[in-house]
């Protein structure tokens, strides 16, 4: 029988909710017979506590992405896979593969353009993942698999086990659904399935991926069910030990989650249990968001043998910050650092030089890329080195629903208020610069403004000092600034060329970095006291540090 989506799918949900109560009454069992925190042997905490600097997590799977698709010579696809690798002396000691769906095993129950895409290597005896996986531990370094735990049909057709299987999709914003990590018949598949891909390839651990894609619980319960989901966890953690065991050598487990407890909070994630009961490894945080609550996972993770991993997705990066300097690169993750990560993750970034991605049909990456992989996994390779600190904005990324990834919370634009008032934005500088004065050349703010009239003056302050403008730009340009108009997804930006009618206001004042302290730092804007009426809109707002 034919499943008519649209037409069925509040049938269904009622269904599901009907279903769950004596699920939720399961798991509260299952959770009062396992409060105590799962033990973990020597070697495992040994295996957790490996050097591990930068993680590169590489989509290796289709188009796009720097990802040729796969097809042709198996030998010149595995080696452009490995390309920055074998070039560079880089800091890079792992690399978690993301094959999206795709698991590059036959007769999973994935769509057939995908499963098409495993078997034209297989059947010629060439398993890419494991290619991946042995040619990763060949040249020395961790390798994950990570799962996308709700990915989604990118070439539009529903998934058959999504017309086999109702109870396991959440009506939501995908016009064919999200799975529903509620349902039971749907985390048996997947724990089936991850299984299998544990015994039968050899990586050092595993990583669910929320961030791809949410809700995975029923919009607006998601904090009702969390306790099916730790369930979910649970039963991974224990699958893996398992399989840990047998093998006789440990099997790491880490979940990507929203940038803040909070915002775990309200997409049913309760990294509390998970911490405490230490269903988990590594906590990695965030995807495309430039200031990461560090300080909440780590009193979370404090004495508990837990790591603490913040990551930057250079593709769907924050909104106007896709593919940015290797100084704006710099701030991000020497912030993340300071603040006490255990290590840092990148995404969607370039594996090759540009030369290599063109010659294999791929997208060239930008040199911050290249240069980012031999710096950001240590603080002492930054150190006096030039750097950009900049404050999140919000939008432009439509695959979510909830919290995670969106960055609704985050401060910019802003429309600027008439008649005097300020605004005040925090910006996170975790440079010791009142230390280090002497060695620095400049320190500027920098504020990126729209609607502003030539007449129209403006008034700022930084940590209560009043600074005035040393530069006055009245025809700026950036092409990832689309006001008046709304800004496009995420991902598309720089397909764009410059607006040359754009008319951007660029002004800069100078800092003394005796005004800094480590950590969050304040601006305050705000227009003159004569102005009346108002549509100036704060676009950006950056710091820009420069050494001797």
């Amino acid at each position: 029988m034919k499943w008519n989506f649209q037409a069925d799918r509040r049938t269904f949900f009622r269904k599901i909710t009907a279903g769950l109560g004596g699920l939720v009454s399961l798991c509260s069992s299952a959770v009062a017979r396992n409060r105590n925190q799962i033990k973990l042997s020597r070697q495992h905490l040994d295996f957790l506590n490996r050097r591990r600097r930068i993680v590169m997590m590489q989509d290796a799977y289709g188009d796009g992405h720097n990802s040729p698709p796969l097809s042709g010579d198996f030998r010149s696809w595995l080696k452009y896979r490995f390309s920055f690798l074998d070039e560079l002396d880089s800091q890079i000691d792992a690399i978690w593969w993301d094959m999206a769906a795709l698991a590059s095993y036959p007769n999973r129950g994935f769509p057939p353009e995908i499963q098409r895409r495993a078997d034209f290597w297989v059947d010629q005896g060439n398993d890419p993942l494991k290619g991946l996986v042995d040619g990763t531990h060949q040249r020395g370094l961790e390798v994950f698999f990570s799962h996308r735990i709700s990915e989604v049909e990118l070439d539009g057709k529903i998934y058959q086990l999504k017309t086999e299987h109702p109870d396991w999709v959440i009506p939501t914003w995908w016009p064919h659904g999200m799975w529903n990590l509620a349902a039971s018949g749907l985390q048996k598949f997947k724990l089936k399935n991850l299984r299998y891909l544990a015994e039968n390839y050899d990586f050092d651990g595993l990583q669910i991926d929320f961030a791809r894609h949410t809700p995975c619980l029923p919009p607006g319960k998601q904090w009702e069910f969390r306790g099916l989901l730790t369930e979910f966890v649970r039963r991974v953690r224990i699958m893996l030990l398992q399989v840990a065991q047998d093998r006789g050598r440990p099997y790491l487990l880490a979940v990507r989650v929203p940038k803040s407890v909070r915002g775990c909070r309200e997409d049913g994630f309760d990294v509390e249990v998970w911490a405490r009961e230490k269903l988990v490894d590594i906590f990695t945080i965030g995807t495309r968001s430039i200031d990461v609550d560090v300080g909440s996972y780590l009193a979370l993770t404090r004495q508990r043998d837990i790591k603490v991993q913040p990551c930057w997705d250079d593709h769907h990066a924050s909104d106007a910050y896709q593919w940015q300097s290797i100084e704006f690169l710099r701030g991000v993750y020497s912030n993340w650092w300071r603040q006490g990560a255990d290590s840092v993750m990148t995404w969607n970034w370039s594996n090759a030089k540009p030369a290599v991605c063109l010659k294999m049909g791929g997208n060239p990456g930008p040199e911050a890329h290249e240069l980012g992989f031999q710096e950001l996994g240590s603080l002492q390779t930054m150190q006096f080195r030039n750097k950009i600190f900049a404050v999140d904005r919000r939008g432009a990324f439509p695959w979510a629903e909830g919290y995670f990834s969106r960055n609704d919370d985050a401060q910019l634009p802003i429309l600027l208020p008439a008649g005097g008032q300020s605004v005040r934005l925090g910006v996170r500088i975790q440079e010791p610069l009142a230390e280090v004065s002497h060695r620095v050349r400049s320190l500027k703010l920098r504020l990126i403004l729209f609607g502003i009239a030539s007449e129209q003056s403006l008034l700022a302050r930084f940590n209560g000092h009043s600074v005035a403008p040393v530069v006055k730009d009245l025809d700026w340009k950036d092409p990832q600034i689309f006001s008046p108009l709304s800004q496009p997804s995420s991902g598309s930006h720089r397909k764009v060329s410059i607006d040359q009618e754009q008319r951007l206001v660029r002004l800069e004042y100078d800092l003394d970095p005796k005004w800094c302290r480590p950590g969050g730092n304040s601006a305050d804007v705000s227009l003159t006291l004569g102005t009346t009426e108002s549509s100036v809109k704060l676009e950006k707002l950056e710091v820009h540090l420069e050494y001797l």
